[in-house]
């Protein structure tokens, strides 16, 4: 399947969180290294949230936010990506839901679905987690995906999803022409 339009790249929405360290740091310095490959583009970036953990709830709270990327990299290269980002920045995965340094979800890419053993789109639980939906609300363009509303107001536990900072992505993490 080809992914690259004709008019350009294809659009995909991802989730990112941290709980360990320096969260924020965390978080940028991801997006900063998806911003630097030279087939994504970092177009949108949602405020940052801080929310409770879910799974094992025994843990800090998380740091999470949403970006919406311009990529002509396939659905798996760009998890392959994804994933090396996670691992440059110390992610260990032994425990499910543990805490980690930084975890990046890719949520959608264009209207693909895909059920792969790594990769399945649109995320499964992305309808369940807050966490995901409500910094997605700040970014997604309603014609990526109309569904998102809906999914926003059957999400339970909202109150565990607070506002942290607000972001502007071009002005705060974009160098200038200049």
């Amino acid at each position: 399947m080809n992914y690259t339009h004709l008019n350009g790249p294809s659009t995909a929405y991802i989730a990112l969180g941290s709980n360990l360290g320096e969260r924020e740091r965390y978080l940028l310095e991801a997006l900063r290294r998806l911003q630097h490959h030279e087939h994504i583009r970092v177009s949108r970036c949602s405020s940052i949230y801080e929310t409770d953990p879910v799974g094992i709830v025994d843990q800090g709270p998380f740091l999470n936010m949403a970006a919406k990327l311009e990529t002509t990299l396939t659905p798996m290269e760009l998890l392959e990506w994804m994933m090396q980002v996670e691992a440059e920045l110390g992610r260990v995965r032994n425990v499910r839901w543990g805490p980690r340094t930084i975890d990046l979800d890719m949520l959608l890419y264009e209207k693909a679905e895909l059920n792969t053993d790594k990769l399945t789109l649109p995320h499964p639980r992305m309808h369940e987690r807050a966490f995901v939906l409500i910094p997605l609300a700040d970014i997604i363009e309603e014609s990526d995906y109309p569904e998102w509303r809906e999914l926003l107001d059957k999400c339970e536990d909202k109150g565990g999803v607070r506002l942290w900072k607000k972001t502007d992505w071009h002005r705060e993490f974009v160098p200038s022409e200049s």
